[in-house]
């Protein structure tokens, strides 16, 4: 019997992606079918959705580790206990919680150097982005919008990675709730914030701007006066792993800059397609 777990089925793509930088890729059996961080483990078996699980291919590729995230996959990971599976599940919310997940992450599979040196990799490359933001003459008021009917802000990692970023996120109260339904806003709170940039990041589709301009008494809001609209992928920001904490707050800090006339340090910029507001005019 191997002394670390070495056939480990990933029911998101953070720890999937967080295994691949580790280099221990090699043990993932199984993956979300949402996955698309790395594109290399695009090609394992892909075993569930966010909310449902194929149990019968997670038996046949005989797993001794099932990672999972937060109590939304509780049913999902309740039934896979009472088949016998060893599960944990992580419930990181916060930057601070995903860089422990590395490290606890890499704990689990035997490998806490790598997964440390690896944690303060991201940290160090979240303090380059809040010194880039130190030179901004001001910041900017931001509208993070994860879903647009209801209309949902940020939960907590995006509205933190916002603020490292070099923005004043709006609805800094709401942060903590864990729950989309708790992040309901309504418009009149939205335009009474007077949100000066606005950055949509619709989990699983498009943000369509020209529906965002075309919102009854939006007029004069200052994102749509200035022509500040964008978009952050939700795969690059609305799962609290690796991808977040890398291109997805590079992205973020790239809108921001753009949105103050700021350049974007060479060693900072994107590294994939983003949305730098070509679109937005």
């Amino acid at each position: 019997m191997n002394a670390y777990p070495s056939r480990i089925v990933c029911l998101t793509e953070e720890t999937t992606e967080t295994l691949y930088l580790l280099g221990e890729g090699d043990r993932v059996v199984g993956i979300s079918g949402y996955t698309v961080r790395p594109p290399e483990a695009r090609k394992k078996p892909k075993v569930s959705s966010f909310l449902h699980a194929r149990y019968e291919t997670i038996e046949g590729l005989r797993p001794d580790l099932v990672l999972a995230f937060s109590d939304l996959q509780a049913d999902i990971t309740t039934e896979l206990v009472k088949r016998g599976y060893p599960v944990f599940t992580f419930n990181q919310r916060s930057v601070d919680e995903i860089l422990q997940m590395v490290r606890m992450l890499g704990g689990i599979v035997g490998v806490p150097d790598k997964a440390t040196a690896l944690a303060n990799d991201f940290a160090r490359g979240l303090e380059a982005i809040r010194a880039s933001a130190a030179r901004f003459p001001a910041r900017p008021r931001v509208y993070f919008e994860e879903w647009p009917d209801p209309f949902i802000s940020g939960i907590r990692w995006v509205e933190e990675l916002i603020d490292i970023a070099g923005g004043q996120p709006i609805f800094p109260e709401l942060r903590d709730a864990g729950l989309g339904k708790d992040r309901i806003v309504s418009a009149e709170r939205v335009l009474a914030a007077a949100p000066e940039v606005y950055i949509g990041s619709w989990c699983g589709k498009p943000v369509k701007k020209d529906k965002v301009r075309q919102r009854t008494g939006w007029e004069a809001v200052p994102f749509l006066v200035h022509d500040r609209l964008y978009e952050v992928k939700s795969t690059y920001i609305l799962q609290p792993g690796p991808a977040a904490l890398t291109e997805g707050v590079r992205q973020l800090h790239a809108v921001l800059c753009r949105a103050m006339g700021v350049d974007v340090p060479d060693g900072l910029r994107p590294a994939e397609k983003w949305d730098d507001g070509a679109m937005a005019r």
